[in-house]
């Protein structure tokens, strides 16, 4: 049987939206407790408990991937299953791959390592190594399943489950009906997102990480010193305007203002 990060993921971007205030979530903890192996210490999972761990487990059971997946109810005896079948890097600066588990301890000091017992966890969707940020979808996030943005060596991550998947090399999977963050990024810089906060506010809106799109699009401008040059002699010239608006237009082309000022101060 081929192990398979996308399915993963796909599985996991397919159950975004379930809640409990529709009770639609209760699909995946009957998944989990339909499982036809011997549940870990016994126990089926009730509909009024904590279900992040649930979730990732039954994406496992759903998928039949638990020979490569550790499954529990309980975060922290996930992790004593994952330490079992060798999957635990104790390291939670580790730059996770798309298909991994992530789990945080919210009373992390951010000083260190962190060792103590887990709160949460969730499954890594996309990682943008360039902007230092992942995306995770987890259930029970605010009673639903979500989408939370982490930087990479965050503060509350305890660590990641890192199962044997065959597709080591497997790619970011982006999310499910929406674009890729370079698709957006090219949008935005051809000026179909608006500028500003209301470029911010869309964004967010069709959810998308502000942040992560920004700095794609800065990456794909990424222009030279003699680009640099060519705009500050138009700034002079008049071609971008005055004051505010010269900023927010060379802002929204994706230069850095500072930097085209300074250059026009020193060619003044």
């Amino acid at each position: 049987m081929a192990y398979s990060r996308t399915a993963v993921v796909s599985l996991a971007q397919s159950w975004l939206g379930k809640k409990e205030s529709d009770g639609s979530y209760k699909t995946i903890i009957d998944i989990y407790n339909g499982y036809k192996g011997n549940l870990p210490r016994g126990t089926k999972m009730q509909y009024g408990w904590a279900w992040c761990a649930c979730t990732w487990s039954a994406l496992a059971i759903k998928l039949g991937y638990t020979a490569i997946m550790p499954i529990e109810i309980s975060c922290y005896y996930l992790i004593e299953a994952a330490k079992k079948m060798k999957i635990w890097p104790e390291n939670d600066g580790y730059t996770p791959k798309p298909g991994d588990a992530v789990l945080y301890d919210w009373d992390d000091n951010g000083i260190g390592d962190n060792t103590g017992t887990p709160d949460h966890v969730g499954t890594v969707e996309t990682v943008n190594t360039a902007a230092g940020t992942f995306t995770v979808i987890e259930g029970n996030y605010s009673n639903a399943v979500k989408r939370r943005t982490m930087k990479i060596n965050d503060k509350y991550i305890r660590g990641f489950i890192c199962p044997k998947y065959d597709a080591e090399n497997a790619q970011p999977v982006p999310p499910s009906g929406k674009k890729s963050i370079t698709e957006i990024a090219k949008e935005v810089l051809a000026g179909k997102w608006g500028n500003g906060d209301d470029r911010k506010r869309k964004l967010e809106t069709a959810g998308y990480s502000y942040s992560e799109v920004q700095t794609e699009v800065n990456a794909l401008c990424s222009p030279g010193a003699t680009d640099l040059t060519k705009v500050a002699k138009e700034v002079i010239a008049g071609k971008w305007g005055n004051g505010d608006t010269r900023k927010k237009r060379l802002e929204a082309a994706g230069y850095n203002y500072a930097e085209i000022q300074k250059l026009v101060n020193k060619l003044c």
